[in-house]
């Protein structure tokens, strides 16, 4: 009995969060959690942790053994030159070399990588508004699909009710056989109607599974998407313009790192180890050598002032499309707010509209009961009140695309 007791209480527990299976929060996280692009990015950060601890290797000691061994015989007088070749040549030797680098060389490469790494953040950013657009666009989309479903299936038990009345008051004469058949017609209809709203519903249903990547396919209903309007930051701020920022950046880096290969550059290097021909006195031949090297860059051909040309051509090219952008985004945000506030002036006269069309319809199904309505006249009234409140659906449906539309400029 106490076991029993437990598994209820367990299962109670669990009702809250199962009803919440079927949120847009709900579908939101599926979609970020299995997202295969956005693990991409996550794995292309993560890697590049390593990158800094790289090049500091890659500018410390080196150190390489080697081993050379080649033998050049005469043979009956024929044969390489044992003045050059000496007969041959055995060598194995440890080397090892450092390449100098000042604090503002490493600080600039390492700026480099902080300026991709920050790209790469700033580019997963994108995709994550991308796809919470994209999943909250289906959700609504699906979402309006079940409402349209749920208001239809009312109204076909309505009409089934209202059958059965008909029928009698037709078997009574009180109605023509003609005019309860166009009221058969309308009920056929809608059953009609309400099927294909099922079919609908289910296919825009599944295709909401596959954006957040669930397996399932069996259909729900869907709860209230309680999509707001959120507050837009300034265009300089947000992540779209952030782009921008860092493209100018890199460019700047780009041309920090010509000057570098300007530089003066000082590498020291060591060897130790045996080198022998074997001719003479071989095991005399361990030894060691060390030394170092300065390379100055003297004249390329004018290279680096074409390299700084290429610089400022992509930095033009980059002011072009940030302007473009950012006159895009203006004229876009405009437009759906346009959109939006004559979407929702709509609604309220839709509203307006479902409310004499309902009042009808209860005025006339009154009525019919007593036979002092016209059946077509009832018809009529339901086909306007559904025409209305099919309207009513679509359009609330469009006032929340458009503030999903504009939500996506949010951060």
């Amino acid at each position: 009995m106490y076991r029993c007791l437990v598994v209820i209480i367990i299962l109670v527990s669990a009702l809250p969060a199962l009803s919440q299976d079927h949120t847009l929060g709900f579908y939101l996280d599926q979609a970020l959690h299995n997202s295969p692009l956005l693990k991409d990015y996550q794995a292309q950060v993560a890697a590049a942790a390593f990158d800094s601890a790289i090049i500091r290797a890659g500018y410390g000691l080196q150190v390489t053994g080697s081993s050379v061994n080649t033998y050049a015989p005469v043979i009956r007088g024929y044969g390489y030159d044992n003045a050059i070749s000496n007969g041959g040549n055995f060598s194995t030797l440890v080397g090892a070399g450092k390449t100098f680098i000042s604090k503002k060389n490493l600080d600039t490469r390492f700026e480099t990588l902080r300026l991709q790494n920050q790209g790469l953040n700033n580019t997963a950013k994108i995709s994550e508004q991308d796809l919470k657009r994209n999943v909250t666009s289906q959700y609504i989309t699906t979402f309006g699909d079940w409402q349209q479903l749920t208001f239809n299936r009312e109204t076909f038990a309505l009409l089934q009710k209202e059958d059965t009345l008909l029928k009698d008051l037709t078997e009574r004469n009180v109605y023509r056989q003609t005019d309860y058949l166009a009221f058969l017609v309308t009920m056929k209809q809608q059953r009609l109607q309400l099927r294909q709203l099922e079919i609908q519903f289910r296919n825009d249903y599944g295709t909401l599974n596959e954006l957040c990547g669930i397996i399932d396919t069996i259909a729900v209903a869907l709860e209230d998407p309680g999509v707001r309007l959120q507050s837009l930051p300034g265009i300089d701020s947000s992540i779209f313009s952030r782009q921008y920022q860092l493209d100018s950046l890199k460019l700047r880096n780009s041309r920090s790192l010509i000057d570098l290969n300007y530089k003066p550059k000082l590498s020291a290097f060591a060897d130790a180890g045996h080198s022998t021909t074997y001719t003479y006195q071989a095991y005399k031949n361990f030894g060691t050598s060390f030394g170092f090297s300065l390379t100055v860059p003297i004249y390329d051909g004018r290279q680096r002032k074409m390299q700084y040309s290429k610089i400022d051509i992509a930095e033009r090219t980059r002011n072009a499309y940030k302007d473009f952008f950012i006159r895009q985004y203006n004229q876009q945000i405009a437009r759906l707010f346009q959109q939006l506030h004559a979407t929702e002036e709509l609604i309220g006269q839709i509203n307006e509209q479902v409310r004499y069309s309902g009042t009808l319809i209860t005025l006339n199904g009154k009525l019919m009961g007593t036979g002092d309505a016209k059946i077509a006249d009832y018809i009529l009234a339901l086909s306007n009140y559904l025409n209305a409140k099919n309207l009513l659906t679509q359009n609330n449906i469009t006032r929340l695309q458009i503030i999903n539309q504009l939500n996506y400029w949010n951060r």
